[in-house]
């Protein structure tokens, strides 16, 4: 599994990323006084003492005393995130500075409009702008966008009105948004929030982690917010290819005894890993690799891969070999790359210093260009492993939590019961009690230990009244596709009914399904509106008509009904729920569901639609950082 997955809103490099989840491991998931000292000096803030124990302080006086003393992962995000807004110290420029191609750029914080500055990776600027001018150019709504200039600078200027947001979205993960929902002509700053809002809020659906980030933010072309939220979108594209659906030769790279399920348990890095050893392998030269930045820092392996990969009539050389500077060597290979058209996201000089997300895309957009893996004749048929629409959905909503590690593979990685704790802490803080949590593994006993891990997780989930008859440890750790499911979803449920919950007037009372129904009727017909739903299981729903007019009396005027089709044919009701579903998140709705959970009543999934448009109607000022913190304080932290 990816463990630097972790804290990548904070613009991390994997070494600092597994150093911090090492200290919250260690401490059960929340640091006192000194140790969030320590924690900061491992994300280059180096302030004083004095210093952390005054912003220390000053979180203490907004907490109940149960919870004074320590501060959560979710709590530190939020103090790291604020301290990288507000440049807090003299020595934290310095420290950040020795990190690698930064720039500093200046007046980009709310508290100061001059003398504010933040450190940004150069070559991340570049590479992504890169990328963009490469990949949507011809799009015709983007001309007035496009191309950014070669060294990126305007990038920042450029995502400012949301369109390239939503566009790059929906290039990472097609029909994510419909876009009939863009803001296209005659922007304002308010129709721009709500291109950022939609964007940020569909970000939030394919798995990516926005804590911390809000549309407000995004307009003002905050670097390391722009250029982490970024990352992780481009990144989800490029790994979303790395399947057995988009590439059956795939079981190419299975060791021996293993199954394809093995194969699909690794992170996406492994697979490529194994996948530039298996073309070595084949091209009979003894280097192998092992990560991607200091074995890869020579050029040696990517002139091997590329000769190995290329089709012949691309005259792709290995002359890169014969030359003795890094530079040139890297210069020369990656002319090689332009031949197949894949010289994207690095330059020479990133190759030679090893980054390690740049290199990371260059490999992935290598093989999904050119993956070289012949399918085997007379292989069985693999779909029954192929990840599901829910499995998928659930996949993102646990990753766009900020857990850490970052889930590939549902079962497997869930196995050990560290991600479903920190869902708990989520859901509801100091629920979890660490000391009974194994966070490292021995040889000898590491099977029995997560196995406890995973009978406490049970456990958990009774205490907060989950329906889990028939469902053990045992059935966690071993993977159980049924069991589990039901588990992680009564766990998404019951983060999205604590959401509703804090929002009502309740307070702590517990809102349930019936409520929701009750005020979508009342909502619906305060608006003069028609539609009336009896439950999450109303065929009605399907044509998304009552979920459009609830979005429309939620926000008048949202909606142009001029879209809107009949819903008789399973295509119009999918038309209508693509809509639905990108508008509702432009108006601020956080939905994970996808249309077709819409148009194939999929009852449980459709009651989170109606869920989080109940929790959009308690928030009346989209994309705020009102928002942004209804989200509990518990174990959380973002790739």
């Amino acid at each position: 599994m990816d463990v630097t997955s972790g804290f990548a809103s904070l613009s991390l490099n994997d070494d600092q990323q597994v150093e911090l989840n090492k200290l919250f491991l260690k401490n059960n998931g929340s640091l006192d006084v000194v140790q969030t000292k320590e924690a900061l000096d491992i994300a280059g803030f180096k302030l004083p003492q004095w210093r952390v124990r005054s912003i220390f302080d000053e979180l203490e006086k907004k907490k109940p005393v149960q919870e004074k003393g320590t501060i959560s992962r979710y709590e530190f995000m939020k103090l790291a995130n604020d301290l990288r807004s507000q440049d807090v110290a003299q020595s934290f420029k310095s420290s950040i500075s020795k990190r690698g191609n930064l720039d500093t750029l200046g007046g980009m914080s709310e508290a100061s409009s001059s003398g504010t500055t933040h450190s940004v990776r150069h070559e991340e600027q570049v590479a992504f702008s890169d990328w963009i001018n490469t990949n949507l150019s011809s799009d015709s709504d983007l001309k007035d966008l496009l191309p950014i200039d070669i060294e990126g600078k305007l990038l920042y200027e450029k995502v400012k009105d949301g369109i390239l947001l939503c566009k790059i979205i929906n290039h990472s993960c097609p029909d994510t948004i419909d876009e009939r929902a863009i803001n296209k002509k005659n922007l304002t700053v308010y129709t721009k929030i709500e291109n950022l809002t939609l964007a940020l809020n569909s970000a939030q659906s394919i798995g990516c982690n926005i804590i911390n980030i809000d549309a407000h933010d995004l307009s003002k072309g905050r670097p390391h917010l722009v250029l982490g939220l970024l990352w992780q979108i481009i990144r989800i594209g490029l790994f979303n290819q790395i399947t057995i659906e988009h590439c059956p030769g795939l079981v190419n790279l299975l060791n021996d005894n293993e199954e394809m399920s093995d194969l699909l348990k690794l992170s996406p890095e492994s697979i490529l890993i194994r996948w530039v050893n298996f073309q070595l392998e084949k091209a009979g030269v003894n280097r192998r690799i092992n990560n991607f930045t200091h074995d890869i820092k020579d050029s040696e392996v990517y002139t091997h891969l590329l000769h190995q990969i290329a089709p012949k009539d691309r005259n792709v050389t290995k002359e890169a070999l014969r030359l003795e500077n890094l530079l040139d060597k890297a210069e020369m290979m990656l002319k090689q790359s332009d031949k197949l058209g894949c010289r994207s996201f690095l330059t020479p000089q990133n190759v030679v210093d090893g980054v390690y997300k740049l290199n990371l895309a260059f490999v992935a957009n290598l093989f999904n260009n050119y993956p070289g893996l012949d399918i085997p004749e007379n292989i069985e048929p693999l779909e029954t492993i192929e990840e599901t629409r829910e499995e998928k959905t659930l996949r993102n909503w646990i990753n766009s939590m900020g857990v850490n590690p970052y889930v590939n593979w549902l079962y497997s990685d869930l196995a050990d019961g560290l991600i479903i704790f920190q869902l708990y802490d989520i859901i509801k803080p100091g629920i979890v009690n660490w000391t009974r949590v194994h966070r490292t593994f021995s040889k000898l006993k590491g099977f029995m230990e997560k196995l406890e891990n995973c009978n406490y997780a049970v456990e958990l989930g009774r205490k907060l009244n989950f329906s889990l008859v028939g469902i053990a440890g045992q059935d966690i750790f071993e993977g159980n596709p049924t069991l589990t499911l039901a588990l992680v979803w009564q766990l998404m449920r019951a983060y999205t009914l604590t959401i509703l919950s804090q929002l009502a007037s309740h307070g702590h009372q517990t809102i349930v399904e019936a409520e929701i129904v009750e005020w979508v009727n009342q909502k619906l017909k305060d608006a003069g509106k028609s539609s009336t739903i009896r439950n999450f299981q109303d065929s009605t729903i399907s044509t998304a008509i009552p979920v459009i007019d609830l979005i429309d009396a939620i926000k008048p005027g949202s909606i142009n009904y001029a879209q809107i089709l009949g819903g008789k044919s399973p295509e119009e009701k999918l038309a209508n729920a693509k809509y639905a579903i990108s508008i509702a998140r432009k108006i601020g709705a956080r939905i994970y569901a996808l249309p077709e959970d819409i148009s194939e009543m999929k009852h449980k999934m459709v009651m989170t639609v109606f869920a989080c448009l109940m929790s959009r109607d308690y928030i009346p000022n989209m994309g705020s950082n009102e928002q942004q913190q209804t989200q509990p304080v518990g174990n959380n932290e973002n790739q």
